[in-house]
C-alpha cells in the first residue's frame, strides 16, 4: 500500500468516526447487547406515557440517564419529526417549538447545552445529530452559551429549541404557546405553573426530569398528592427510577456512589425517593424504622397521642417494650370535620382503657359551643392528660429514638407515612404546619405519653353474697 493509500485510509477512518459522533442518538437503546432497550423498563414507560399524558415526571436517582437518555432523547425525535421503529410514545407530524430549562445559565450551558449539542467547538456531537442542525444563535450574558437551536424537520420547516434558566424568573417563561417544555432539575413552583399555562391550549406537553433533593416540595406534591405515589392521575404521569433501573451502572459503581453520599440524601440520589430532601425533619429512610405487624404482648403498656382540630383530628397508638425500651407505633385514627362524639367513638374502639396525651391547645375554647375540648373529651370517657408542646425539644426526642432504633412504626399506617414524607422545614428553618397532625400526635406520645402508658386492666371479682364488684387496676369500679 502506497503512502497516499494509507493517508486516504486514515482519512476514511477519521471521517467514519466524525460521522458516527454526529449521529449519537441512533446508537442509543439498541436492540441487543448489555444496554439494550428492553432492560430500561422505566425509561420506556416514560416514553410510552407521552402518547396519553400531557405532564410527565421522572423522579430519578442520579446517573440513571434522566437528562440525556430521557428528556433530551425524546425531545430530539420530536424536533426532527422522525422516530425509531419501536417508538410507542407521542408523535408530532410538524415542526415544534420547545423550551429546555435548568437551574442557572451556567448549568444550562454546561449540562443541557453540552449534552444536546456537544462541546462548543464540536457542535453536532451531542444527542441532536449534526446534520439536523440548521443554525444556532448566541445567548446574551452567558459566555459560549447558545440561546436557540434551529432543527431540520422531516415534514418541512424548522423546529426551534430554546434554552432557559430558572434564575431568569417566572416572567421569562411568559409568552406564546409551546409544544414541548423540558424542565431538567426541579423548577420553582411559579415557573412550573407558568409553563403549564404555555401548554394548555395547544395540547402541548411538559416533561420534568429531576432528582428530588428538596423533599416533598410543591412541585413534587403536584404529582404525588399527599406524598403518595400514583403512577397516573388525570393528565399527569409519574415514574420513579432507581440505580437498579440503569443497566449501565455496575454493582461496584453503585456501591461506591452510595458510600460517598450523605445519609439524608441516599434515598433521593439512589432511588429518586423525595422523602429525604435536605428539609426533611426526620431524615431517616422509612425501611430503617418500619416493622411488620405482629401480635403485641399484653404486658407491654400502651398509650396514644391525640391532636384535635376541625379540619383533622388524629391519634396514634404506641406499645412500649420496657425490656428493650423500644416503642412500637401500631395504630392510627385520622378523620376530619366531625364532632367530638364521633372522634371519641373511633378512639375508644382501640381500647377505652388506654390513656392518651392531647394537644395542650385543646384547653382553649372550641368554636362549636364555647366549651373546652379537653373537658369535653374527658366527659365522654377518654382518659387524657395535656401533653408538653415544646416543639423543638419534642422533635429532638423523637429523632433520637428513631436514630437509635428505639422507635419503630408499622408499615401499615398509611396516613402516618404520608405525613412522614411531607414533614419538613421551610427555607427559614421553621416547621411547615401542613399535613402534620400525626407527626404532632407522635411527638406528644413520645415526649409526654410514656409516663401514662398502662396495660389493660385485669378484672377481679370480690364478695360472696349480692352483686359482684369488679375492680380495675386503674382504680375504676362498677357493679354487675
Amino acid at each position: 500500500m502506497s503512502r497516499t493509500d494509507k493517508i486516504q485510509q486514515l482519512e476514511l477512518i477519521e471521517e467514519r468516526k466524525r460521522r458516527k459522533s454526529r449521529r449519537k442518538i441512533y446508537g442509543m437503546y439498541p436492540d441487543k447487547g448489555p444496554h439494550r432497550r428492553e432492560l430500561y423498563h422505566k425509561h420506556m414507560s416514560f416514553f410510552r406515557a407521552g402518547a396519553e399524558y400531557r405532564e410527565r415526571l421522572m423522579l430519578a436517582a442520579n446517573r440513571v440517564g434522566k437528562t440525556e437518555g430521557v428528556g433530551l432523547y425524546e425531545l430530539v425525535w420530536h424536533a426532527m419529526g422522525e422516530y425509531p421503529s419501536w417508538w410507542e410514545g407521542r408523535r408530532f407530524k410538524r415542526p415544534i417549538r420547545a423550551w429546555v430549562a435548568g437551574d442557572t445559565g451556567k448549568t444550562v450551558r454546561e449540562i443541557l447545552q453540552m449534552k444536546l449539542l456537544g462541546p462548543i467547538d464540536a457542535i453536532g456531537t451531542g444527542v441532536l445529530p449534526g446534520d439536523a442542525i440548521m443554525r444556532t444563535t448566541k445567548a446574551a450574558g452567558v459566555s459560549e452559551g447558545i440561546d436557540s437551536v434551529y432543527v431540520k424537520n422531516k415534514y418541512g420547516g424548522t423546529s426551534i429549541i430554546t434554552f432557559k434558566s430558572y434564575e431568569q424568573g417566572r416572567v421569562s417563561f411568559q409568552g406564546t404557546e409551546m409544544d414541548i417544555i423540558l424542565l431538567d432539575e426541579e423548577p420553582p413552583v411559579d415557573v412550573y405553573l407558568e409553563c403549564l399555562m404555555r401548554t394548555m391550549t395547544n395540547k402541548g406537553m411538559i416533561m420534568l426530569t429531576f432528582t428530588p433533593l428538596s423533599g416533598m416540595s410543591e412541585v413534587v406534591l403536584a404529582f404525588l398528592p399527599n406524598g403518595e405515589f400514583k403512577e397516573a392521575d388525570g393528565t399527569k404521569f409519574v415514574v420513579m427510577a432507581t440505580w437498579d433501573d440503569a443497566p449501565h451502572l455496575t454493582a461496584e459503581s453503585k456501591q461506591q456512589l452510595y458510600a460517598a453520599l450523605p445519609p439524608y440524601q441516599r434515598e433521593a440520589r439512589s432511588k429518586g425517593v423525595p422523602q429525604l430532601g435536605s428539609g426533611a425533619i426526620y431524615a431517616i429512610a422509612e425501611q430503617d424504622v418500619q416493622y411488620e405487624d405482629f401480635e403485641i404482648p399484653d404486658h407491654w403498656p400502651r398509650v396514644y397521642g391525640l391532636d384535635v382540630g376541625w379540619n383533622k383530628t388524629a391519634a396514634i397508638w404506641g406499645a412500649w417494650d420496657r425490656e428493650t425500651d423500644v416503642v412500637y407505633l401500631y395504630g392510627e385514627y385520622y378523620r376530619g370535620q366531625a364532632e367530638p362524639e364521633v372522634h371519641t367513638a373511633g378512639i375508644k374502639a382501640k381500647g377505652s382503657w388506654i390513656h392518651g396525651v392531647i394537644d395542650p391547645a385543646s384547653r382553649g375554647r372550641s368554636q362549636k359551643d364555647g366549651t373546652k375540648l379537653l373537658d369535653e373529651y374527658m366527659n365522654q370517657g377518654l382518659l387524657l392528660q395535656p401533653a408538653d408542646n415544646a416543639v423543638e425539644a419534642g422533635i429532638y426526642t423523637v429523632f433520637t429514638r428513631l436514630t437509635t432504633g428505639k422507635l419503630k412504626i408499622s408499615k401499615t399506617l398509611g396516613n402516618f407515612w404520608s405525613e412522614y414524607r411531607l414533614y419538613r422545614r421551610d427555607e427559614k428553618g421553621k416547621v411547615v404546619k401542613s399535613m402534620d397532625h400525626l407527626m404532632d400526635a407522635m411527638r406528644y406520645l413520645i415526649a409526654s405519653g410514656l409516663s401514662y402508658a398502662t396495660c389493660e386492666p385485669v378484672l377481679k371479682a370480690t364478695g360472696t353474697n349480692g352483686p359482684k364488684i369488679y375492680s380495675l387496676t386503674n382504680e375504676q369500679t362498677w357493679m354487675r
